[in-house]
């Protein structure tokens, strides 16, 4: 019990910047597109070009996503790597 309850504290911030990051990037490549078609501002020219800078940042914020997830998730898991072997070697040594 107590070794999934550290697994879950070790991918509990990974996760949460995941998600979070994740859904901001989706919220940008939005606006960006609403922007770009003209669904909202003045429908300028220049709100269009603010469109699409809008959108490729987004994108480009959902294509660091994954990695920068594996990056958190690493540090984490060499934060409590040691109270887990530490743990598993005690449940491996009750079943001898």
């Amino acid at each position: 019990m107590a070794l999934k309850k550290l697994d879950k504290a070790a991918k509990r911030p990974a996760q949460i910047f995941t998600y979070t990051f994740g859904i901001i990037a989706a919220l940008v490549v939005g606006v960006g597109m609403c922007l770009s078609m003209k669904v909202i501002g003045d429908g300028s020219t220049a709100m269009m070009i603010l469109g699409i800078a809008a959108g490729i940042i987004g994108f480009i914020g959902a294509g660091i996503n994954y990695p920068i997830y594996s990056r958190i998730l690493q540090k984490s898991k060499e934060k409590y790597a040691s109270d887990i072997i530490r743990l598993a070697s005690e449940i491996a040594n009750e079943n001898d």
